[in-house]
């Protein structure tokens, strides 16, 4: 095979070789397509994805808004519907819903409405009266996280003041639906007396009765104040029918009195009032313990002892220039727990309301457990 050209060689093999290409290409191609086509089904099968926008253009439905619930004493109002009227509209044009109603009852002054108003699912709850109504209102929301609004609509608006929130109805609406939370300590007072205490021969002891007070609890004669306020002249006066009261009483009787301040020794002595406060400022002004907060983690007492009607005179000068110290007949103490003995039933108002008479009361203060709305 010497002498025969190397290109008849190549031309008997060229058809194998030409067949081994296009074997070997199908191989090559089979591999490919195997890896590439389930990819290229899955996306032939895939639906195209939706611009981003798409998912924002109404399919989501709206938050919900919040709600109030309003608690309200309803004999402080001569048109209530129409007072819900402005309620109403200050919450709607707040960006809130329609607010949840409750009114309070003789039986029920606020309690049971806030606990159902809790149960009810709403975002704050709000008082709608005096004091007592607050009181009674923040007893259900003591250790809880639900909000307290408070729109003043009594003679005193104690705790209103000493927090410096609006007294107008719509400004105070405001305050409770746009402003911040705050928490505030809260004072818990028990009643009792043990066995015989009161001069009757029994070995029954009393059953303690434990309330709360937000403003200012007491024995004596701030009680007596608050007990023989003529209702009518205060629906028509105001806060001033209380001096009135407060001048008929200035020479109410003395009582003995055994006190305990925190692990302080028991001293005794005589006195008129005992007043135990959570904040300091009362009407018209006055402050009767400047230095009580409602946030400072501990309770402020003022022992009063004047002796008949001149003895008021230092006390009032006392009042009136908000010094702590001064006159042995107006004793000041701060403490955590307080507790007084006296030597026979005397009357106990908590923030306004005269709840019976007792021969020992005592005060503990609960920090920062209840959430107030207070302005911005």
């Amino acid at each position: 095979m010497r002498g025969i050209p190397y290109v008849f060689v190549l031309k008997d093999y060229l058809p194998w070789i030409v067949a081994g290409l296009v074997v070997l290409a199908l191989v090559i191609g089979g591999v490919v397509l195997t890896r590439v086509a389930p990819e290229a089904t899955a996306t032939l099968r895939r639906r195209p994805r939706p611009p981003r926008d798409h998912f924002r253009s109404g399919d989501e439905s709206p938050a919900p808004l919040k709600r109030a619930g309003i608690v309200i004493n309803p004999t402080k109002f001569t048109d209530l519907p129409a007072v819900r009227g402005r309620i109403t509209a200050t919450c709607l044009a707040n960006g809130w819903g329609e607010p949840h109603f409750y009114e309070t009852t003789v039986e029920d002054p606020g309690q049971g409405q806030a606990a159902q108003a809790v149960r009810d699912g709403v975002d704050l709850v709000c008082t709608l009266g005096g004091d007592g109504t607050v009181r009674n209102v923040a007893t259900a929301l003591v250790g809880t996280e639900t909000a307290l609004g408070i729109l003043p609509a009594g003679t005193g608006n104690l705790l209103a003041r000493n927090l410096d929130l609006p007294v107008a109805l719509e400004a105070a609406v405001a305050v409770a639906l746009t402003g911040r939370n705050r928490r505030i300590d809260v004072g818990e007072l028990v009643l009792g007396a043990a066995a015989g205490a009161t001069g009757e021969d029994t070995d029954e002891p009393v059953d303690p009765e434990t309330h709360y007070f937000l403003v200012m609890s007491g024995v004596g004669m701030d009680a007596q104040i608050m007990a023989g306020t003529n209702e009518n002249l205060k629906a028509k006066v105001g806060w001033p029918a209380y001096m009135v009261s407060g001048l008929k009483h200035l020479v109410s009787p003395e009582f003995r009195i055994a006190v305990k301040v925190d692990d302080d020794l028991e001293f005794r002595r005589r006195a008129r009032m005992v007043v135990i406060g959570n904040c300091g400022r009362l009407l018209g002004g006055l402050v009767l313990m400047p230095n009580a907060r409602v946030d400072d983690g501990q309770l402020d007492a003022v022992i009063a002892s004047p002796r008949g009607v001149v003895g008021w005179v230092p006390v009032a000068t006392r009042v009136a220039t908000r010094q702590r110290k001064g006159h042995p007949t107006l004793d000041h103490k701060a403490c955590k727990e307080i507790r007084v003995r006296t030597d026979r039933p005397v009357p106990v108002q908590i923030d306004g309301d005269v709840i019976g008479e007792a021969t020992e009361v005592s005060a503990t203060v609960r920090p920062g457990c209840l959430t107030v709305r207070v302005s911005q």
